[in-house]
């Protein structure tokens, strides 16, 4: 196999026009220079450059190698000085995994302010409430609530939010708002979940832990689905802040229970690996943070790492 670093060093030199030139320009001795030409030749079973005391030419095997090598040498080169300089190559994708009501609350034309900044950069969006396979799938970054975050992973806090209970204000206009947890059973809540059967809350207050097991005459498996139906007045649904602001913001939910929450909502940013992450992952990251810190009004917390 040919030594690319050879043929590297082979379109120096003639671009160069010697070996003592070529030389100054890597930081070798031309005699190491010429050494090298010299195993090239030997792989390629072809001498490449006449050699004489006054200058050096190209045989025709070697003026044919060089015009096929130079442009992807020039290429590789390019790429390099792109990625050790933290730019973004040209036809750079990052893909990106987040629940199905990312959008929500992440604006699109966040997208188009983002992707003015990196030109040269494409985005693919993996929309899913399920935890994607990061390493099968090529997903860069997975933006997950914090009890969807794996034991293996690596990531970041982003934003600090809890799951909190809201309700329409025709809901509690017309059932009344319930005074403590256990009166929940009394309600129609609306469960996000995928099986059928009982569910429980697990609520933190004042007063320490509560479960309640709850129902309700509508459920679902997506919290985008659950919101609207808390909107429309079907229930008391329990879903993260950062799902529910907007629509608390706009007075079509109010807080019930305001003293009762349960953790595990933080958005986190998540990797497969902390290794060799693009530099254009990390920008959107930072990006999406400031961008929903804002949106929800969050102060932003201390970046709590989780590498395990």
């Amino acid at each position: 196999m040919i030594d690319l670093n050879h043929t590297l060093l082979f379109v120096e030199v003639v671009r160069a026009g010697s070996f003592a030139q070529a030389g100054q320009r890597v930081g070798m001795p031309a005699n190491s220079v010429s050494r090298k030409i010299g195993q090239l030749e030997l792989q390629l079973g072809s001498r490449l450059i006449h050699r004489s005391t006054r200058k050096l030419s190209l045989t025709a095997a070697g003026r044919e190698f060089f015009e096929r090598c130079e442009p992807s040498v020039a290429t590789l080169v390019l790429a390099g000085k792109e990625w050790s300089d933290g730019e973004t190559p040209a036809g750079s994708v990052i893909r990106v995994a987040a629940p199905t009501d990312f959008f929500d609350v992440f604006r699109l034309e966040w997208i188009t302010e983002f992707l003015r900044r990196h030109p040269r950069l494409r985005m693919e969006f993996l929309l899913d409430d399920a935890k994607a396979d990061l390493i099968a799938a090529s997903i860069d970054v997975a933006f997950r609530a914090k009890h969807l975050v794996e034991a293996w992973h690596v990531g970041h806090k982003l934003i600090d939010s809890h799951f909190a209970l809201v309700a329409s204000p025709a809901y509690v206009s017309s059932r009344g708002a319930p005074a403590t947890p256990q009166a929940l059973a009394a309600h129609d809540c609306l469960v996000q979940s995928s099986r059928p059967g009982a569910v429980t809350w697990q609520l933190q207050g004042p007063d320490g832990p509560h479960g309640v097991e709850v129902s309700g005459r509508f459920r679902a498996n997506a919290s985008r689905v659950v919101l609207q139906a808390a909107v429309a007045g079907l229930g008391i649904a329990l879903l993260p802040d950062s799902v529910t602001a907007p629509d608390l913001a706009a007075g079509h939910l109010v807080r019930v229970l305001r003293h009762y929450r349960r953790d595990g909502a933080d958005l986190y940013a998540v990797y497969a690996s902390r290794h060799q992450i693009p530099q254009a992952v990390l920008d959107f990251v930072t990006f999406t943070a400031e961008k929903v810190r804002s949106a929800l009004q969050f102060r932003a917390p201390q970046s709590e790492n989780i590498t395990r």
